[in-house]
């Protein structure tokens, strides 16, 4: 595991750190990593959401790492897809979700991008109002 920051480089785009890229059109030989998540979050106008998937484990983004250049440090992006039924109702996008027993095929570059940046089916998420704030505080060490 390692530390890198969301986003990348503004010096080589427009001036602004991009958070996702789109997965249609692009192989990412090289570079990939995980990001391990218990749920994404979105914002539709003034309400939040937090998306999990509907049996309760956790996952993982499919993302790509970018090296670390001159005062920028290591970071990473997210790799996005069309949206998938419950999420479609809120946004367009969201991050690529690679299962758990998929984690060693997404890094040891063994099956095609193709075949794991897919959207996922109907009822894979559980899409839940934030109505208050964080259910834990602190965290307990």
């Amino acid at each position: 595991m390692v530390e890198a920051r969301w986003g990348s480089n503004p010096r080589f785009s427009d001036g602004t750190s991009y958070r996702f890229v789109r997965s249609e059109g692009k192989t990412f030989p090289n570079q990939r990593c995980l990001v391990p998540a218990s749920e994404f979050h979105m914002t539709v106008g003034d309400k939040q959401y937090r998306v999990k998937l509907d049996d309760g484990n956790f996952f993982y983004l499919a993302a790509v790492l970018e090296p670390a250049m001159a005062e920028w440090p290591l970071s990473f992006r997210v790799i996005t897809v069309a949206a998938n039924p419950e999420v479609s109702r809120y946004q367009d996008r969201h991050g690529a979700i690679i299962l758990r027993r998929q984690r060693m095929q997404w890094l040891d570059y063994t099956i095609p991008e193709i075949d794991l940046l897919e959207t996922p089916p109907a009822r894979t998420f559980v899409v839940e109002e934030i109505t208050s704030g964080p259910r834990q505080k602190a965290l307990a060490l």
